[in-house]
C-alpha cells in the first residue's frame, strides 16, 4: 500500500484504533484534536484520548479552538498532506480545508449512510430500536455526512446490546474498514457511490435526553436505557431524588398500574415498574451519591416503601 502523508483529525476513544492503524501504514504528519477539557469530579484538565495516544507515540499534535481560522488553515496547507482522515473530530471543516489534500478527505462514520447522519449515530440507532447498523467510509464534502460513500461494513444490534458494547464493536470495525479503504485508494480500485435513499439526522445528546417518560412502551424505555449506557445515562426521579437507570429487561407482563408506578421492589421479585403497556424490570441502577449496582443488591439494603411512583 502507498505510504500516504496523512493528517488525522479525531478526538474520542472511538477514533484511536483508526489512528493506530494509520500510524502503522502511513506517515502521520499531524494529529488534530479538540483542546483539553476539564473532566472528572476534580474537573482536572485532561487530553482527549486521541491526543494521549498520539503523544505516547511521538506524533505531532495540534489543538485549534477553531479549525476554520485562516491561520490554522494555512498551517494545514503548509503540511502538504496527501490525505486527511477524519473520525469523530467534533468540528466542521471548511471547503478550503477539504480542498487541501491531493487525495481528498476520508471520514469514518458509525452508521450505514445515508441513515443517521450527525453527531450521535450509535446512540440513536439503539434508541430507535434499529436491528442493524455498521460503519461507512466516505469522501467528505461541504455537507453534513453527505459525501460519496466508499465502503460499508454491517453488524447486527442485539436486543439487549448497550451503547458501550456497540461502540467497542464499531470502533474496531471502523479501523479495519479504514485500512480496506486505503488499500483500495492505493491500488486505484476505490469506487465512489453517491448517497441515495432515505436519510435522517442523529443530533447531539443532552442530559435531558435521558429523562424516562414512563408512559412510553416498555420496549421504547428499554431502548433508551441501553442507548444511553454509558453516557449520559437514562434517569428517573423518586421523591425529588434522581436515579440513573443503567440496565432493564422487558417482561411481557401487562401493566395494571399508572405509568411509573413501582409495582414490586424486593430482592426476590426484583424492581418492576409500570410502563405504558407492560411491566419493565430494572436490573441495574445508580442511587444518588452511589455507584452502579445490581437492583437486587440495592434492594437488599434499601427497601422501597410502596406505593411509590417514578416521574
Amino acid at each position: 500500500m502507498k505510504r500516504f502523508r496523512v493528517v488525522f483529525m479525531g478526538t474520542p476513544e472511538f477514533a484511536v484504533p483508526c489512528l493506530a492503524a494509520l500510524a502503522e501504514r502511513c506517515e502521520v504528519i499531524g494529529v488534530v484534536t479538540q483542546p483539553d477539557k476539564p473532566r472528572g469530579r476534580g474537573q482536572k484538565m485532561m487530553p482527549s484520548p486521541v491526543k494521549a495516544w498520539a503523544q505516547d507515540h511521538g506524533l505531532p499534535v495540534y489543538q485549534p479552538e477553531r479549525i476554520k481560522t485562516d491561520a490554522f488553515t494555512a498551517e494545514l496547507e503548509n503540511m502538504k498532506p496527501d490525505l486527511m482522515v477524519v473520525v469523530a473530530f467534533g468540528q466542521i471543516l471548511s471547503q478550503r480545508i477539504l480542498d487541501i489534500p491531493v487525495y481528498g478527505c476520508i471520514n469514518v462514520h458509525a452508521s450505514l449512510l445515508p441513515r443517521y447522519r450527525g453527531a450521535a449515530p450509535m446512540q440513536w440507532c439503539i434508541i430507535n430500536g434499529e436491528k442493524k447498523t455498521g460503519v461507512t467510509t466516505m469522501f467528505m464534502d461541504a455537507g453534513l455526512d453527505t459525501g460519496d460513500m466508499l465502503l460499508r461494513s454491517e453488524m447486527d444490534i442485539g436486543p439487549d446490546m448497550t451503547l458501550e458494547e456497540l461502540h467497542d464493536a464499531l470502533r474496531d470495525q471502523g479501523a479495519q474498514l479504514l485500512v480496506d479503504t486505503l488499500e483500495k485508494l492505493s491500488d486505484g480500485t476505490l469506487v465512489r457511490i453517491p448517497q441515495q435513499g432515505d436519510s435522517n439526522y442523529a443530533p447531539m445528546l443532552t442530559k435531558q435526553t435521558g429523562h424516562i417518560d414512563w408512559s412510553q412502551k416498555a420496549e421504547a424505555i428499554h431502548n433508551l436505557v441501553r442507548g444511553l449506557n454509558s453516557w449520559p445515562g437514562a434517569y428517573t426521579v423518586l421523591d425529588g431524588k434522581t436515579y440513573k437507570i443503567w440496565r432493564t429487561k422487558t417482561t411481557g407482563k401487562a401493566a395494571e398500574a399508572d405509568p411509573g408506578t413501582i409495582v414490586r421492589a424486593d430482592r426476590k421479585s426484583g424492581l418492576l415498574v409500570a410502563a405504558g403497556d407492560e411491566l419493565l424490570e430494572i436490573t441495574e441502577l445508580q442511587a444518588p451519591g452511589r455507584k452502579k449496582m445490581r437492583a437486587a443488591d440495592y434492594l437488599n439494603g434499601h427497601g422501597a416503601e410502596l406505593p411509590a411512583r417514578f416521574c
